[in-house]
C-alpha cells in the first residue's frame, strides 16, 4: 500500500520501529498541488536516490540484520511519471495490507553497544530486502544515476547527499553541488556592531541552495569560490529559507560556520549549470506584482547606460532592455550595476534571467536584481529551440509589449510615435508622464549656456559658485573644492517628417549627440571659440531613435510640454526596414 502526503511520507509501515519513508524534491510538489500525484494512481519511478536519517546508523557499520529496525531509510524522488491517472484506475487494486506480523524481540547489539527495540520475525527483514531489490532494479531498468549508497567525499567522513534531502535534523552531511551565482562581499554597521557576509547559490541534480557566509568565513572561503566550479561541501548550519530575502527555490538555506568545509570537485561532468523554471513572457500578464520569475528571449533592442543618482547619494548605472520569446509578446527588463555596464546586446542574444522580480510599472516590467543570474546565450535546449525559432520566423515578428498594456506610459522603448502623433494625442497632459520612441533629425542646437561647472564629487553633479579665490564651493555637499567638472544641459530640436519639438538633452543623450564629452567641450570652449561652435555644425542633421518624456509642467502661470530625452541611440536600418515592412503589410490587410 502507497499512502501520500507530499513532504514526508509513509509508504510501507513495516513493524515498530522501522520506517521506510518517501520524500520528494521541490521541484516536483506542483504534482501533488495539481492533484497528479493521488491516491490510487499508477506512478513509474524513473529516478530517485536514498539517504538515512540523522537519528540513524550507518548501515554499513551494523553486525546484525535485526539492528536494520533502528534505521529511517528516506528515499528522494528526482523523477517520477503518472502512467495512469487516478479516476482511470477505478479504485485500490487489489487488496494490499501493511505489512505487520510478529511481535518481535529486543536485543543488543555488539558492534553499536545497548539494547534496540522490537523487531519483526526474520520472515519481516526478507519482504525489506526483496523491497529494496525492487528499488534497485527501478534504476538498472531505466538506467539512471541513482545508487541506493551515495558515494563518499575526498576524506572518506561522509556521504554525498543531494541537496533536496537536506534538513536541520542532520549534523553528518556532504553535498557535491555547483556554484552558480555569487555575491560580492557586503557589509553593515549598526548598534551591535559591523560585519560582513556574501551569499553563493548551489545546485545539484535534485534541486539548488542557497549559502550565507559570515566574517571569519568569509575571509576562509569567499576568495576560494568561483562560479561554475563544483565542489564538496560539508557541516553547514540549515535553517527555514527567508522567502523575502531570496528566489531560490528551497524551503531552506545554510549558514557555512567554522566546522564548514569546502573542497573543489575535479569530476563535475554530470552536475547540472542551472536549474531554471522558465515562465513565458505572455503570462507575466497574470502573475502577482514582485513575483520572482525565471524568464528567457531574445535581445530584440538595448538602450545605452545612463547613470541615476539614488536617496543615499550614491550613483549606480542603469540599462534597459526589450526581451521576446516565441509567444510574441516582449517585456522590458531593467539592469543595474556590473551587469548593466559590461552587458553586450549587440546580434541578438538569447538571454536568460533567473530570479527577475515583476514590477506593474507601465503594464508589466521585470528588474533583474543583484541576486539575480544572467545568462547570455545558455547552453540550454530552451535557448537553442528560441534561436531557431527566431532566425526562422521571429525576426520577421514585432512583438507587442507588456510594458505598455496601460496607456504605453511606462517607458517601453517600442511605444512608437511621430511628433505629430505626440501632439494630436495630447501625450504627458494626465497626471502622470508619458513616454514614446520616435526616429527623428537633429535639426538645431542651442550652444549657449550648454555647458555648467559642477562638483567633482562622484555622487553629486550640483552646480557649484566660484568663489573668485581659486575654490568652488558645493552647496549640496557644504564643501569647497579646488577644481570642477563640466557637465552638458543641451537644448536640441528634433524633427521627423510631418512635425518637430524641442526636447532637453542631459549629459549622456548630450555627448551622444555631439560625439564628444563635456570635459573636452569645456576645454574647446575656453581656448579654441571656432572649434567649439564646428562641433554643433557637425552634429545637425544627424538622425537617432530617441525615447524622451514629455510631461505639462506649469512655470509662471504659463503652461507648456516639456520634452525630455531619457535615451538615445544610433538608428539600425536593418531593424527598422523590418518594423516598416510590418507596417505597411498591416495597412495593406
Amino acid at each position: 500500500s502507497l499512502t501520500i502526503s507530499f513532504g514526508l511520507i509513509n509508504i510501507l509501515p513495516i513493524s515498530p520501529g522501522w520506517r521506510v519513508m518517501l520524500q520528494n524534491s521541490p521541484q516536483l510538489n506542483c504534482m501533488a498541488e495539481e492533484n497528479i500525484l493521488a491516491q490510487n494512481c499508477v506512478c513509474v519511478l524513473k529516478r530517485h536516490v536514498t539517504n538515512v536519517l540523522k537519528d540513524g546508523r550507518d548501515i554499513d557499520h551494523c553486525c546484525d540484520y535485526k539492528c536494520l529496525s533502528l534505521f529511517r531509510r528516506v528515499v528522494i524522488i528526482l523523477e517520477i511519471e503518472v502512467i495512469k491517472p487516478a479516476g482511470e484506475v477505478g479504485g485500490k487494486l487489489g487488496d494490499p495490507v501493511p505489512y505487520n506480523e510478529g511481535k518481535g524481540v529486543r536485543h543488543p547489539c555488539p558492534s553499536v553497544g545497548g539494547t534496540g527495540p522490537s523487531i519483526p520475525a526474520f520472515e519481516s527483514f526478507r519482504f525489506l530486502f526483496h523491497l529494496l531489490l525492487a528499488v534497485k532494479s527501478f534504476n538498472r531498468d531505466f538506467g539512471k544515476k541513482a545508487p541506493l549508497a551515495m558515494p563518499s567525499t575526498p576524506g572518506g567522513s561522509s556521504k554525498v547527499v543531494p541537496i533536496a534531502s537536506l534538513n536541520p535534523y542532520q549534523s553528518k552531511w556532504t553535498i557535491r553541488a555547483r556554484v552558480t551565482n555569487k555575491s560580492g562581499i557586503r557589509t553593515w554597521s549598526n548598534s551591535r556592531g559591523d560585519g560582513k557576509l556574501f551569499s553563493m547559490e548551489l545546485v545539484d541534480e535534485s534541486g539548488e541552495i542557497r549559502v550565507t557566509g559570515f566574517n571569519q568565513e568569509v575571509d576562509k572561503f569567499f576568495s576560494l569560490i568561483e562560479v561554475g566550479k563544483v565542489y564538496y561541501i560539508s557541516k553547514g548550519s540549515l535553517k527555514i529559507a527567508n522567502k523575502q530575502y531570496t528566489s531560490v527555490k528551497n524551503d531552506y538555506e545554510m549558514t557555512l560556520n567554522g566546522e564548514s568545509t569546502i573542497l573543489p570537485c575535479e569530476e563535475s561532468g554530470d552536475v547540472p549549470m542551472m536549474q531554471c523554471d522558465f515562465v513565458p513572457i505572455g503570462d507575466l500578464e497574470s502573475r502577482d506584482k514582485d513575483a520572482i520569475v525565471d524568464v528567457i528571449g531574445v535581445c530584440k533592442s538595448v538602450d545605452e547606460v545612463t547613470r541615476l543618482t539614488t536617496k543615499t547619494n550614491r550613483e549606480v548605472s542603469k540599462r534597459s532592455l526589450s526581451l521576446m520569446d516565441m509567444s510574441g509578446k516582449l517585456v522590458t527588463v531593467t539592469l543595474w550595476g556590473e551587469e548593466a555596464e559590461k552587458f553586450d546586446g549587440s546580434g541578438q542574444p538569447i538571454v536568460a534571467i533567473k530570479g527577475a522580480k515583476l514590477s506593474d510599472f507601465g503594464g508589466r516590467s521585470l528588474s533583474a536584481s543583484f541576486s539575480s543570474t544572467l545568462m547570455i546565450n545558455p547552453d540550454i535546449p530552451e535557448a537553442y529551440k528560441l534561436r531557431g525559432w527566431y532566425d526562422k520566423d521571429g525576426h520577421a515578428v514585432e512583438g507587442q509589449s507588456l510594458t505598455e498594456l496601460k496607456g504605453g506610459s511606462g517607458g517601453g522603448s517600442t511605444n512608437w510615435k511621430t511628433l505629430s502623433d505626440v501632439k494630436n494625442e495630447h501625450l504627458g497632459h494626465g497626471e502622470k508622464a508619458d513616454y514614446y520612441s520616435c526616429i527623428a533629425t537633429v535639426v538645431y542646437l542651442r550652444k549657449e549656456n550648454c555647458l555648467y561647472q559642477a562638483c567633482p564629487n562622484q555622487d553629486c553633479n550640483k552646480k557649484v559658485i566660484d568663489q573668485h579665490n581659486g575654490m568652488f564651493r558645493c552647496e549640496k555637499c557644504d564643501k569647497e573644492f579646488p577644481n570642477f567638472k563640466y557637465r552638458l544641459i543641451l537644448s536640441a530640436n528634433i524633427a521627423d517628417y510631418g512635425d518637430n519639438q524641442w526636447v532637453t538633452c542631459f549629459q549622456e543623450s548630450a555627448e551622444a549627440i555631439l560625439g564628444q564629452n563635456a570635459a573636452y567641450l569645456g576645454q574647446l570652449k575656453d581656448s579654441n571659440e571656432s572649434a567649439f561652435d564646428e562641433v554643433f555644425q557637425q552634429a545637425n542633421f544627424k538622425t537617432f531613435v530617441f525615447r524622451n518624456r514629455v510631461k505639462l509642467e506649469t512655470y509662471n502661470d504659463e503652461s507648456r510640454i516639456k520634452a525630455t530625452v531619457m535615451d538615445l541611440k544610433p538608428v539600425d536600418h536593418k531593424d527598422y526596414i523590418k518594423s516598416l515592412i510590418v507596417n505597411i503589410r498591416k495597412l495593406a490587410m
